[in-house]
């Protein structure tokens, strides 16, 4: 089947880009293009980055990380994962030592700019928005506010 100019490879879910690394929830619309999707975006950031900064080479240390979602329980943990991450730049050790200060991180999540938490919790039309479809993902966050209270119940989950 032979894709269409403007046909995209892959859906975006949730984002999250961090000072070192990123995150990114894919759904996967033809056979290989989560890799493909993952070849051209890091191939076209490496050539900005390299022409911006004036530098030449590789930039990152090797291949992308993915793992295959298969059940509902999985996915909405990372849903959770990625938009909880940005806390680790305030408080580096939450996940360890619990949160120190709920509020805050909250605050924080709510402002941080490169996730798309804002995206989910807030009725505002960002352009980074535009790159998410959720319509290929389950509706778990269907009612106002269930999104918030989601992520904030995993904010405070404990492992046993």
């Amino acid at each position: 089947m032979k894709r269409e100019r403007g046909d995209s490879l892959v859906d975006i879910g949730a984002y999250c880009l961090m000072p070192n690394h990123f995150h990114i929830l894919l759904y996967e619309k033809t056979p290989g293009g989560i890799s493909a999707f993952m070849q051209k975006l890091l191939t076209a950031y490496s050539m900005y980055f390299n022409k911006r900064y004036e530098r030449t080479g590789s930039l990152f240390e090797g291949k992308f990380k993915a793992q295959h979602v298969d059940n509902d329980e999985y996915l909405k943990y990372l849903f959770a994962y990625i938009h909880l991450n940005p806390i680790k730049i305030i408080d580096p050790k939450w996940k360890e030592n619990g949160i120190s200060n709920k509020e805050e991180a909250i605050k924080y999540l709510e402002k941080y700019q490169f996730s798309s938490y804002v995206d989910y919790t807030q009725n505002t039309e960002r352009d980074e928005k535009s790159i998410l479809n959720t319509a290929p993902f389950p509706d778990y966050f269907k009612e106002s506010g269930s999104f918030e209270t989601f992520v904030q119940e995993w904010l405070t989950f404990e492992e046993i």
